[in-house]
């Protein structure tokens, strides 16, 4: 029954925590500016029909801005990638000065400086999805350690974290009881929380036995006062 209480804890402090935080802020999106998708005919030399030509294999095609600069990005042969759309150069995978304009450019406060690059192929990191590596790494030297995570292939902003994040992701990892997936329908979670249901019960009762004979003492003890009177 000790760790059923521990677990109460646990699901207390967790539950305080993700109820206090603003989600919108845990999701980062205050440090995400919003970026204009207008793009005018003069920056599109390269056209669809050269696009399929040269790659006939090109699925899911979109165009869009890199930059400020008009791009195609596709899907190849299971991979992602950025064409110019001036003149059908290939662009990805993007360097790491590309990376960090990116970042610098989706970052809300210009004033913040970039405090670290790293390209990253492959992670164990819980803040980060396997399906969008490699990626580059972005870190700013502002509160709570914000990082930008920028796909090599595509050239787009795919996910941003900070310290607050990784916090609720703990915090929902303990909440939920599955330290890995982080999935809330899991056999653990289940057992424990029968065994919180079943500890909880039992608790009402102890109490009731517990405080019942004092009460009933204090009822038979007016009771004399009201027949003495």
């Amino acid at each position: 029954m000790l760790f059923i209480g521990l677990q109460f804890v646990v699901w207390s402090a967790s539950g305080t925590y993700m109820v206090l935080m603003d989600i919108d802020y845990i999701h980062g999106d205050s440090l995400v500016v919003e970026q204009k998708q207008t793009i005018v005919p003069e920056q599109v030399n390269y056209s669809f029909k050269q696009l399929l030509t040269e790659h006939p294999q090109a699925k899911k095609i979109e165009l869009g801005l890199m930059l400020n600069k008009a791009v195609y990005r596709f899907s190849q042969n299971n991979e992602k990638v950025t064409v110019s759309a001036q003149d059908g150069q290939i662009i990805s995978p993007i360097s790491e000065g590309i990376a960090t304009e990116i970042a610098k450019q989706n970052y809300a406060d210009k004033s913040v400086v970039i405090s670290s690059v790293k390209l990253i192929t492959e992670t164990s990191l819980r803040e980060l999805n396997a399906r969008h590596l490699p990626v580059w790494r972005v870190d700013f030297d502002d509160f709570a350690s914000p990082s930008f995570y920028i796909s090599a292939y595509s050239a787009q902003l795919v996910t941003k974290r900070h310290s607050f994040w990784r916090i609720f992701d703990w915090m929902f990892a303990f909440h939920v009881m599955d330290y890995v997936d982080e999935s809330p329908d899991n056999k653990l979670l289940r057992i424990v929380s029968i065994l919180a249901f079943i500890a909880s019960i039992f608790g009402l009762v102890l109490t009731y036995y517990r405080l019942a004979p004092t009460y009933q003492k204090r009822r038979k003890g007016k009771s004399r006062r009201v027949k003495l009177n």
